[in-house]
């Protein structure tokens, strides 16, 4: 479990990171909670969180078509070209 441990690296760290965590873990569940969007874009399921509630569950794409939260956090911290 990573609880915000990819906060303070900046987007290239971050992503490298990322690869190669997903290399090293191979099957494993890895649980990541995060507030940037880039860090958990490629996750199996994402739980959003809104005021300590759960506003939506699923992947980016699943999210995209039924959250307004996850697609009002990603319009803030993502560039279009990013976001598809």
């Amino acid at each position: 479990m990573f609880d915000d441990s990819f906060s303070a690296l900046d987007f290239k760290t971050d992503a490298k990171l990322r690869a190669a965590l997903k290399s090293e873990v191979g099957h494993s569940t890895v649980m990541l909670v995060a507030q940037r969007v880039s860090t958990v874009m490629d996750a199996d399921r994402i739980i959003v969180l809104d005021e300590g509630r759960i506003a939506g569950i699923g992947n980016h794409k699943e999210l995209m078509q039924t959250c307004e939260v996850y697609k009002e956090i990603v319009s803030s911290q993502l560039s279009e070209e990013e976001i598809a």
